[in-house]
Parts: structure tokens; sequence; C-alpha cells
């Protein structure tokens, strides 16, 4: 498999990352706010959507920033 350069890896990371994070909240507060309904999964991914176009470039340009800061507390590996 070929692989992308190294200049998408940001924002590579930053679609994986929003995927990751807004499956797993926008389905738990969903899940919290309106239980176990017969329309939930449809309810659910209308949330989805809306939160994943949004969180993609948060995550894209807060994350150099968030590593920075991190940086100040930690020790760089």
């Amino acid at each position: 498999m070929n692989k992308l350069p190294k200049n998408r890896f940001h924002l590579v990371f930053s679609l994986l990352m929003g995927l990751v994070m807004v499956t797993l909240m926008t389905f738990v507060i969903t899940l919290v706010n309106i239980g176990w309904t017969p329309d939930f999964f449809s309810k659910w991914a209308k949330v989805f959507a809306i939160a994943y176009v949004l969180a993609v470039p948060i995550i894209y340009f807060f994350a150099p920033k968030m590593r920075m800061l991190t940086a100040k507390f930690v020790e760089m590996p």
C-alpha cells in the first residue's frame, strides 16, 4: 500500500482523531439525552454529521498549538 506524503500527516491525523472522538462523544451524549429510542440512530447520525464537520477543523488548527502548550509543561520525547 502506498502511503501519503509527510505533508498530509496533520490532515489525516485530524480526520481520524475527529472520527474517533466525535463518534464516541456524540454516541454517549445522544444516548444520555434521549436513551434507546426507535429513532436513536437517525438522531445520532444527524448530531454526528454536524459535530464532525466542526471538530475536524478545530483539531486541525488547534492541535499544533496544544502540542506547544503541552511542551511547556511536559518534557518532549
